[in-house]
């Protein structure tokens, strides 16, 4: 299977601190979950991604699109929702969905059908007129979901989608997620391997800015699929039993 994003050497600092170091990575159509302990370097990956940080050395390719010299048209292409964010709740959802299409160079004539499709996707056209005050936590995920795939992002990035929610929400969630990934690449970030068993093809784990592991869940585990597999051979890479 293609490619949708291809990293190469990437490598990002703070000051000294070297927060990724020479990363090499292949992001296929599906859903890729990002695992490692904090400071691993998880955040600074999306925000990289995401380019919310620029990036300093190295290569980050969405299709023929380079991050840093197509950043416009890489934007355009891209879908992000970060863990904490604010929505305006003076607006509908609507209102919101559409200002968000603007803003990501949806044209003005498919922005209505993009807005729709967008409701659609996430269960929400029948909130399209609800002042977004006036929805519950769970439906504000969704809402941040919806304003990061409204232009139909060939990549999607996700921090933490699921931090929060009770159970109920986070399995409604994990099924959209798994949804949304049929016709695009899923970036998810999480802590929680039950998210992982869930919804994902294959893992990246890091530790302090290294790559430990990439490639398929069950190439990851082993063969096993359950949220106790990922554990055991997340702990073994990361505790130095295992490097692969």
């Amino acid at each position: 299977m293609n490619s949708v994003v291809t990293v190469r050497g990437l490598a990002h600092r703070y000051g000294r601190y070297p927060a990724l170091e020479r990363l090499d990575l292949e992001i296929r159509p599906g859903v890729t979950a990002v695992l490692g302990p904090n400071g691993a370097g998880k955040s600074t990956l999306l925000g990289l991604l995401s380019t919310g940080l620029t990036v300093q050395c190295g290569q980050i390719r969405l299709d023929e699109l380079d991050s840093r010299r197509d950043t416009t048209r890489y934007r355009a292409a891209l879908g992000f929702l970060p863990q904490t964010f604010t929505l305006p709740t003076n607006l509908t959802v609507a209102e919101f969905l559409t200002l968000t299409a603007w803003h990501r160079l949806v044209p003005r004539a498919e922005r209505a059908l993009a807005v729709r499709a967008a409701l659609e996707a996430v269960d929400l056209l029948d909130r399209a007129d609800t002042k977004i005050s006036r929805l519950s936590g769970g439906m504000h995920r969704r809402v941040g979901i919806a304003q990061a795939i409204v232009n139909q992002p060939r990549l999607l990035v996700l921090d933490e989608p699921t931090v929060g929610l009770d159970p109920r929400h986070r399995r409604e969630l994990r099924t959209l997620v798994r949804t949304l990934s049929t016709d695009r690449a899923v970036v998810v970030s999480t802590h929680l391997t039950e998210d992982v068993a869930a919804i994902a093809d294959d893992v990246v784990v890091l530790d302090e800015g290294t790559l430990l592991f990439a490639g398929s869940l069950t190439e990851l585990t082993g063969g096993g699929i359950e949220a106790a597999d990922i554990d055991a051979a997340y702990d073994a890479l990361t505790m130095g039993e295992v490097r692969r």
